[in-house]
């Protein structure tokens, strides 16, 4: 935060010398808010189960940032192998604005199975050092990531965080979030460090300064060369997922020259279980293929990228990704920053 002299600080030159020391010094400490705290608020037991197996792992990923039971249940159900309970951690970066302080939590706790939930804002980067936390998501077999600001949550790359996350589903728990939360569940995180993009403003620039990515936070089986998308027609993010798409094949930050947006709608959610097996609900999900180099991806030139491969999931549908579809998708391109019409649906290839 700048500091700009008040009328006060700007007096005239009788002021002594000390008094404005002293001004000065006031201001500079008003001007530098105290960090928040990370802050601990758990609801059901006061004890976590303890179980030396599980069943997952399992993910959930919402176009929104609310809990969507079906997909909750689902994943739940899942992990514990429809015996017993389990505990669920949730992370947010900041607090809610408005209404309960564990709106997650709240959802998550009217569901069977679930023994506790914790909810964690950690709102720097080094709360993901934090080693209560760290304690909790271990001892955790769910790890839901809130919705708010991705940016954040890349920030925990590196620290005591991203490895306790890992442990959780590698020990057959799960994963998943809404909105941010399921950005940084992707394998290219699109984290908006430097502000969110338009698909207009993407396709006119595929290098535009507000698409940055992070690689290497979580690289969950079956999910590779995925990049995540949320609040997906209401925003009209399609164009940008294409933008992400052509860019993390271009700068080779996915493997065998292929990106795979996911894209889902507000209300909608992806359950994927321990195979890779995805089942949409709620409202659609779009799986974004792009199997090739950009005809042109430039930095301040329009894109230009033909024939991406796009699946419509309605809720009910299954896209697999562990054995991923050669067909059943419908061709959408973009040729000079103009996208085809009616990018949100087509008829699919079955001759392929």
């Amino acid at each position: 935060m700048s500091l700009r002299p008040t009328g006060r600080l700007a007096a005239p030159l009788t002021c002594l010398a000390t008094s404005l020391a002293v001004l000065l010094s006031t201001a500079v400490v008003s001007a530098q808010p105290a960090e928040a705290a990370a802050k601990r608020v758990r609801l059901g037991s006061a004890s976590d189960v303890s179980r030396t197996t599980w069943s997952g792992p399992a993910y959930t990923m919402n176009g929104s940032g609310a809990v969507i039971p079906a997909t909750m249940t689902k994943a739940i159900d899942a992990i514990r192998g429809g015996t017993g309970s389990l505990d669920v951690v949730v992370l947010a970066a900041s607090a809610p604005t408005s209404g309960s302080q564990t709106p997650e939590c709240d959802a998550t706790m009217r569901l069977a199975g679930v023994n506790s939930c914790t909810t964690w804002t950690l709102g720097t980067r080094n709360d993901g050092n934090n080693s209560q936390a760290n304690t909790d998501i271990r001892n955790a077999e769910f790890v839901y990531f809130a919705g708010g600001d991705q940016c954040k949550y890349a920030d925990w790359k590196g620290t005591a965080l991203q490895n306790s996350v890992k442990s959780v589903v590698a020990k057959g728990g799960g994963s998943g979030g809404g909105s941010a939360g399921h950005h940084i569940n992707s394998a290219v995180v699109y984290d908006a460090c430097e502000g969110s993009v338009t698909s207009d403003e993407a396709l006119y620039d595929p290098y535009d300064p507000y698409i940055t990515f992070t690689t290497g936070m979580f690289n969950w089986a079956n999910y590779a060369n995925t990049i995540n998308d949320s609040h997906f027609q209401e925003r009209d993010r399609m164009g940008r997922t294409m933008a992400f798409v052509a860019r993390a094949i271009e700068d080779g930050l996915t493997t065998g020259g292929a990106a795979w947006g996911v894209g889902v709608n507000e209300g909608g959610s992806l359950f994927i279980d321990k195979n890779g097996q995805a089942t949409a609900a709620g409202a659609d999900t779009f799986v974004v293929l792009g199997d090739h180099r950009p005809e042109r991806a430039d930095p301040d030139r329009y894109l230009t990228y033909y024939d991406y491969k796009i699946w419509r999931l309605r809720p009910g549908a299954t896209y697999d990704f562990r054995n991923r579809p050669t067909c059943g998708y419908y061709l959408r391109s973009i040729d000079t920053g103009v996208p085809d019409g009616n990018l949100y649906s087509g008829t699919p290839v079955t001759s392929c």
